[in-house]
């Protein structure tokens, strides 16, 4: 587990500042695999699975980590696949949440 993974997330309200495209490449560093979107808004990754019970058990997963941080993405499940973007919708942008949240999906697989 990253430093990213262990921080916590926190409410970000209506008009603070999203983070900047080098405030984001910085983050983007610690999270392998997930690229920022061409708008910088969000942050995506596709993860691939051999059958549709290991997507699904991913997704049971990711569900969970967005429960305990209150942090939800938006997904795209098929069988073998599951597109995972995130953004802090309060703010219209990136935020560390994102970043948090990134780091602890990719742990799933360690």
């Amino acid at each position: 587990m990253t430093d990213l993974a262990a921080r916590e997330c926190q409410p970000w309200p209506k008009g603070t500042p999203a983070l900047n495209l080098e405030q984001a490449n910085e983050l983007l560093r610690e999270i392998p695999e997930w690229s920022i979107n061409p708008d910088s808004t969000a942050i995506e990754r596709e993860f691939r699975f051999k059958d549709f019970h290991q997507t699904m058990a991913f997704v049971n997963a990711l569900a969970w980590i967005a429960h305990q941080t209150d942090h939800h993405p938006d997904l795209e499940v098929g069988y073998s696949r599951c597109n995972v973007t995130f953004s802090t919708h309060s703010i219209g942008g990136l935020s560390d949440n994102d970043f948090i949240c990134a780091a602890r999906i990719n742990s799933l697989g360690e």
